[in-house]
């Protein structure tokens, strides 16, 4: 994204409080206040990617809270961001924020205002801080060599809004990836807060499953090996790759990282696509030592949360990620 681009540019603001800034291309900044306590704040929005003002909403604000659990954190506060035309009926705003709203309660956390302006296009997105104790901080930059990929959720729904749009998806598909994107990754925050062994996190958004990979290997100094038939894909997925319903980020996704990621040549053209697919309110990726794995897929299990075993890590070398 340029802006991200033009940010990493500008030299990072040096105070000893700021546990979590730029440097690593995290989630969320997270500031030291206490000994005990530790600010995460984020903000993210974007268009209606659904028909339906309250879905939207609700997927907006799903999305947003996902940075404050992937760093460990819990949400506490959140504002509203919305860019809306005056050309639409302020019903669909009332509904939009609605949705929002809910979602923010569902968290456990309280809105307590926001800002908007006047756009062409409508856009609602939320800021929204947490709070998590500074020893215990996820981020996406302590993955280490030997240790296990888990991925919460599944991949595809860029490719299923992008078949939506041209009305090939059927009523029960459509609803199984609306409801994955409204579904909090509060219950996965939880599991990973309490088992406490998880080194490394991140949520998978916009930048695809691979994007964010990448993120972790940069950040962390190491490589990743990714098995392609282990990521779990919603479905219908598959098929509609084929038929080539890809998003056009996914195409910039996988430009970005020619040079780093390299497919064993089993993969299919579509499972390449489905791992560039730019995510909305996707799942967390962490890894975590071998020894932890399968204690914290069962705990995941016990608490109704998909997870899935999807690769390991190893020391930095060349490519930086290879999918098999």
């Amino acid at each position: 994204m340029p802006l991200m681009q033009v940010l990493r540019q500008l030299s990072e603001d040096k105070d000893p409080n700021l546990l979590v800034g730029l440097s690593t291309a995290d989630d969320a900044a997270v500031y030291r206040l206490t000994d005990d306590i530790a600010v995460i704040q984020t903000l993210d929005f974007f268009p209606p990617i659904v028909d339906e003002p309250y879905i939207f909403g609700q997927i907006a604000a799903a999305n947003a809270l996902s940075d404050i659990y992937a760093m460990g954190g819990q949400p506490l506060l959140a504002l509203n961001i919305v860019l809306f035309p005056e050309c639409l009926e302020v019903s669909i705003l009332k509904e939009i924020l609605q949705g929002g709203a809910d979602k923010v309660r569902e968290a456990g956390a309280v809105i307590a205002g926001g800002h908007s302006i006047v756009d062409d296009e409508p856009k609602y997105g939320l800021s929204v801080t947490g709070i998590v104790h500074p020893d215990k901080i996820l981020s996406n930059s302590k993955a280490q060599p030997g240790d296990v990929l888990i991925m919460t959720k599944a991949l595809g729904t860029g490719i299923i809004n992008t078949a939506i749009k041209g009305e090939m998806v059927s009523s029960e598909t459509a609803q199984k990836s609306i409801k994955q994107m409204t579904d909090l990754n509060a219950k996965a925050g939880k599991v990973i807060r309490e088992f406490g062994a998880v080194n490394a996190c991140t949520d998978i958004t916009g930048f695809g499953l691979l994007g964010h990979a990448s993120e972790v290997a940069r950040a962390s100094g190491v490589s990743l090996e990714i098995w392609a038939d282990k990521c779990p894909v919603l479905p219908g997925v598959v098929e509609f790759a084929r038929m080539g319903m890809v998003p056009a980020g996914a195409y910039k996704n996988r430009k970005s990282l020619e040079s780093d990621v390299v497919f064993d040549k089993r993969i299919t053209r579509e499972m390449q696509d489905i791992m560039f697919d730019p995510q909305t309110s996707g799942g967390l990726l962490m890894s975590v030592a071998e020894k932890h794995a399968d204690d914290l897929i069962e705990r995941f299990f016990e608490n109704e949360v998909l997870a899935s075993i999807i690769g390991i890590v190893s020391e930095e070398k060349e490519p930086l990620i290879s999918v098999k």
